[in-house]
C-alpha cells in the first residue's frame, strides 16, 4: 500500500514539473481574436463640418451648449460630433451611414439606442424616471421631441412647446380651444408645468405624486387645511374639474346644479328643481337653482373655516 501511494505522489510531482503529460487532458479550444472596435475619425467637429458645413440642420449646433469646447462634460469638449453619433472613421472614409448612433435618416438607430446615448449625460434630475415611463414604453426617443442642433429647442420654449406635444396628443389640442381652458395657447401655461414627459412616479406623468398636489402648485388657496372639508375636493380635483378644457365655466366637467346632483340627488331642495315660483309659460322652477345654481348659497365649496360653514355657505 505505501509503495502505491508513493507512485501516485511521484507521478503527480512529475506532472507538475512538466516531465509527464497530464492524463486525459482535453485540448484547449481556440480563442477567437477580439473584434476590433470601430475607429474614431479624429479631428473633432472640423472633420464632420468639411461635408456638413452647409447643412441647416447641423451647423446651428455651434450655438448650443453642446458645442462648448472648454467644458469636458459637453460633446465638443470630448470627441465632437462622435461623442453622440459614435465612431465615424468608416463613415468619413466611405461617405456612407456607418456611425454607431444615427439620429436621422433611413438608417436611423432604434429608439432605445438613441435614448441611451443621451442618458449617458442627462440621466439625473427630471430624467431619472424615464425607464418604464409611458413615453419610453411607446418607443419614443429623446429626439422624437427634442431638436438638438438648434439654439432654442421648441420643446423648451413656452410658446412652442404645446404644439410639439399636440402632434401626438390631439384630444388635448381640441380641449385647448374650448370655452374655458388653461392659458396654454396664450403661452402662459405649458404642458411641462403639470407633466414630466420623462417619467413620473405619479399618474399620467404628473410632476407630483397626486392630481391634487399638482393642482396645488398654482391653486394654493385650495390646499387647506380647513375646518369644514368637502370630501370630493380632498379626494381628487378631477371629480369636478377637467384640466385641459371644458364647455362649462371654471373647467367644470358639467354645469351646475347637475354636477352637484351627481352626489346630492334625492334629499332636500336640491332634488326639487321644478318647485316654487311660476314663470312665463306656466313653468315652475326653484329660485335656488337659477343662474349659478348651488353656489348661489354654497359658495365655499372647496372648504370653509367659518364656524357656520358646515354647509359651505357664505
Amino acid at each position: 500500500m505505501p509503495s502505491m501511494i508513493n507512485a501516485v505522489l511521484l507521478s503527480g510531482f512529475l506532472m507538475l514539473a512538466g516531465l509527464v503529460p497530464a492524463l486525459a487532458q482535453p485540448p484547449h479550444a481556440a480563442v477567437p481574436a477580439a473584434a476590433q472596435p470601430p475607429a474614431f475619425a479624429g479631428g473633432g467637429a472640423q472633420t464632420c463640418l468639411k461635408c456638413h458645413n452647409t447643412d441647416a440642420k447641423v451647423v446651428p449646433i455651434l450655438q448650443t451648449p453642446h458645442s462648448t469646447q472648454g467644458d469636458p462634460r459637453a460633446p465638443f469638449g470630448q470627441l465632437g460630433c462622435e461623442s453622440c453619433h459614435g465612431p465615424s472613421a468608416a463613415h468619413v472614409a466611405s461617405r456612407t451611414n456607418s456611425p454607431n448612433v444615427v439620429f436621422k435618416g433611413p438608417n436611423i438607430s432604434p429608439a432605445a439606442i438613441r435614448t441611451q446615448q443621451c442618458l449617458t449625460c442627462h440621466q439625473a434630475g427630471l430624467r431619472m424616471n424615464w425607464q418604464g415611463s409611458q413615453h419610453q414604453r411607446n418607443d419614443l426617443a429623446c429626439n422624437s421631441c427634442h431638436t438638438i442642433h438648434i439654439a432654442k429647442d421648441p420643446i423648451l420654449v413656452k410658446f412652442t412647446q404645446p404644439q410639439k406635444c399636440f402632434t401626438c396628443h390631439a384630444e388635448q389640442r381640441a380641449d385647448s380651444f374650448k370655452y374655458t381652458h388653461h392659458p396654454i395657447r396664450e403661452g402662459l401655461v405649458v404642458c411641462a408645468d403639470c407633466h414630466n414627459p420623462h417619467g413620473s412616479p405619479g399618474p399620467k406623468l404628473l410632476k407630483e405624486f397626486t392630481v391634487n398636489e399638482t393642482c396645488y402648485t398654482c391653486h394654493m388657496e385650495k390646499r387647506g387645511p380647513v375646518l369644514w372639508e368637502h370630501q370630493p375636493v380632498r379626494e381628487n380635483c378631477l371629480n369636478c374639474h377637467t384640466p385641459h378644457g371644458s364647455t362649462q365655466p371654471a373647467l367644470l366637467v358639467q354645469r351646475a346644479p347637475y354636477l352637484c346632483q351627481d352626489c346630492h340627488g334625492e334629499s332636500g331642495h336640491q332634488a326639487q328643481p321644478m318647485a316654487g315660483q311660476n314663470l312665463p309659460g306656466q313653468i315652475a322652477a326653484n329660485l335656488r337653482m337659477m343662474a349659478r345654481g348651488c353656489v348661489n348659497c354654497h359658495s365655499q365649496i372647496h372648504g370653509s373655516n367659518s364656524p357656520n360653514g358646515a354647509f359651505f355657505t357664505r
